[in-house]
């Protein structure tokens, strides 16, 4: 952690004002400072917060003087004691303006929230960050994920920077990038034959002997709380005026659930008023669990048989807290859009030559279900929208890859591409 922040987070004004855990399915409480993974009933643990007492001491003019990383926010985060505070400097990412994207695309007011510029690549930063932190505040010494890719780096790093055991369990086609980062931060890597959802079954049939604490993603309180400073951040960067549209990856979908959660923190805090942006769901036609739900009217939805997608964030064929995802799309009027892996990448590349933003397909994925949205008409060409690229396209490379395929020494000779060094 870096000074600036240690000495925020020591300053009073900066406590947490964590009173509580309560079950999002049957409402039942757990107190603070305890190690709780799911609640009896099955449900997802979300922190509970004393939003009189922080709005008395945390106004939004205290920002100020916040350190520009997600700390800013530490009042309405968890972590109580600071010293177990574990950070690299995540959070506070830009928020760009893409003009050339959004002239083409047929968007007068669009903006990119670019979380690949995260310590670890991705957004999940945020979320291990936080839920690391309280591990380490509550005594934990061994953590245990089942990961698409961008959790497990981010998972390895930061058990590395706190000195704590991480072990990794990821599908055995994760890209690259993913594995080597968490084997050189020294992780207990696994790879598995089959998807995420085979990877969290031998961490929950392993962890009691083992001695794990898993921080899967909604199985444990904290990693939300991470991420909802991704609405945080969003609404301080547009002077706390929240845009129209938001669009997001929805893999495990947390990032859209924590960020619902903090605008409605932020409304009781007296930060913004009631309105909402309309929160858009996208997912990959390979593995679009969520939009099928959502398209049937299910509340919950089902298990998706033969997941595939390039995204591999995407690849998730059934999120523990879908119904938390589908209740954020409906009470804010907003939708859930499926697109295909070719449109994936077109999208990718589409702005990575527009805006020179390298994204990670699971933000392309958003590019390509914005376009689809705006020719329907559902959105208009004067909204204020924002587009989530969750991660780097440096982490995706075999992905990219495909549309850059390498010629040999020979055709590149023949067409002049080739220099021979003398």
């Amino acid at each position: 952690m870096t000074n600036t922040t240690r000495q925020t987070c020591n300053d009073e004004k900066f406590m947490s004002n964590i009173t509580h855990l309560e079950c999002s399915v049957c409402g039942k409480h757990r107190p603070a400072g305890q190690i709780h993974n799911l609640c009896e009933c099955g449900g997802p643990l979300l922190v509970r917060y004393d939003l009189d007492r922080a709005r008395a001491t945390f106004p939004r003019e205290s920002l100020r003087n916040a350190p520009s990383t997600m700390w800013r926010y530490a009042p309405m985060l968890p972590v109580q004691e600071p010293s177990a505070i574990t950070s690299l400097g995540e959070g506070w990412t830009p928020l760009v303006k893409t003009s050339r994207l959004g002239a083409r695309l047929g968007a007068d007011r669009l903006w990119v929230k670019d979380e690949g510029v995260n310590p670890t690549g991705s957004f999940k930063a945020r979320g291990l960050s936080c839920a690391i932190s309280m591990c380490r505040q509550l005594g934990v010494k061994k953590v245990a994920v089942p990961s698409a890719g961008n959790a497990a780096g981010a998972t390895a790093a930061y058990a590395a920077a706190a000195g704590l055991e991480a072990h990794i369990f990821m599908p055995q086609d994760v890209p690259q990038s993913n594995f080597i980062e968490c084997k050189a931060t020294g992780a207990h890597v696994t790879l598995v034959d089959g998807l995420i959802s085979d990877c969290g079954r031998i961490v929950a049939q392993r962890k009691e002997a083992e001695g794990w604490f898993e921080v899967s993603t909604l199985k444990e309180p904290y990693r939300i709380e991470g991420k909802k400073t991704m609405g945080y951040e969003l609404a301080e960067q547009m002077d706390f005026t929240l845009p129209g549209a938001i669009f997001y990856p929805a893999g495990g979908g947390v990032g859209m659930i924590g960020m619902w959660k903090a605008f409605a923190e932020m409304e009781a805090l007296g930060w913004i008023g009631p309105a909402r942006p309309k929160m858009i769901a996208v997912q990959a036609e390979g593995c679009p669990p969520i939009v099928r739900a959502f398209e049937r009217g299910q509340a919950k939805s089902d298990f998706y048989e033969g997941a595939e997608t390039v995204a591999s964030g995407l690849r998730v064929p059934k999120a523990l807290g879908d119904f938390l995802v589908l209740n954020a799309v409906r009470e804010s009027g907003g939708t859930a859009v499926a697109v295909n892996d070719n449109e994936i990448l077109d999208s990718s590349l589409a702005i990575a030559r527009d805006e020179g933003m390298f994204i990670a397909p699971e933000g392309g994925a958003c590019v390509a279900a914005l376009s689809k949205l705006l020719a329907s008409g559902f959105l208009k060409q004067n909204e204020r929208i924002v587009i989530y690229n969750t991660g780097s396209g440096l982490k995706y490379l075999e992905a990219f890859a495909t549309r850059f395929p390498r010629a040999t020494a020979s055709e590149q000779d023949k067409l002049g591409g080739l220099i021979t060094p003398r």
